[in-house]
Parts: structure tokens; sequence; C-alpha cells
């Protein structure tokens, strides 16, 4: 069992930054490919990124390559999600996902786990 509690969400401006953080329990982190997913209000939860065990490895949806970067650390169990250049249609609900592969997240088989979210707002 994995528990994931993301961080880091808030107001932003168009243009701007924000840096998510997803943090795990348990002593298994380093053996599940990471994830993000958004949810905007009145839309269908979206792929966002994803990070190999190891992290050698990552995936973007189109909508926010170049803009956001996913990075993890193992030793503090973490996940996070830089996200630059900031636009109104990023705003949304976004969460963490833990999945056994990253080939899961190319292919959409749903992570194992999940994580409650975080908002992220990014106004006009």
């Amino acid at each position: 069992q994995v528990q994931l509690v993301e961080s880091g969400g808030g107001l932003v401006q168009t243009g701007g930054s924000l840096r998510l953080s997803c943090t795990a329990s348990g002593r298994t982190f380093s053996s599940y490919a990471m994830g993000w997913f958004r949810q905007a209000p009145g839309k269908e939860r979206e792929f966002v990124a994803a990070i190999s065990q190891g992290g050698g490895a990552t995936y973007y949806a189109d909508s926010v390559k170049g803009r956001f970067t996913i990075s993890r650390d193992n030793a503090k169990n973490t996940v996070y999600l830089e996200m630059n250049s900031l636009k109104p249609e990023d705003t949304a609900l976004y969460y963490c996902a833990a999945a056994a592969f990253l080939a899961h997240y190319v292919t959409h088989i749903n992570p194992a786990y999940w994580g409650q979210g975080t908002q992220v707002t990014v106004s006009s």
C-alpha cells in the first residue's frame, strides 16, 4: 500500500511558476513509476507527466512539453512537478499517482495509487 500526499498548489498569475510535490509513505517508493494528472472543472482527468523508477526516463503530455518538468528524489520519497509559463488553461486539481511501469502512463492503464490532489489556479 502506498499513500500519496500532494502539496504546493496555489494561485498564480499567467506566466508564473509553481512547484508541486508529492510525498509517498512506505519503503517501496523507488519501485514505482510516478506520474501527475489533472482535472479541470467539467472536464475529464488528463495525464500530465510521468517518470520512471530511477528517474532516467520521462513522458509528457503535448500540452505541457517545454513548460513542465517532472523529477523525483527517491531518498526523500518525493516526486516533483515544476510548472513554468503557466496559462489559465492549466487551472485544475493536480493529482499524483504511482504505477508499476512507466509504460502504464503511455498506454493509459490506470495507476494503482492516487493522492487527494492539490489545486492550481492560474489567473489571467
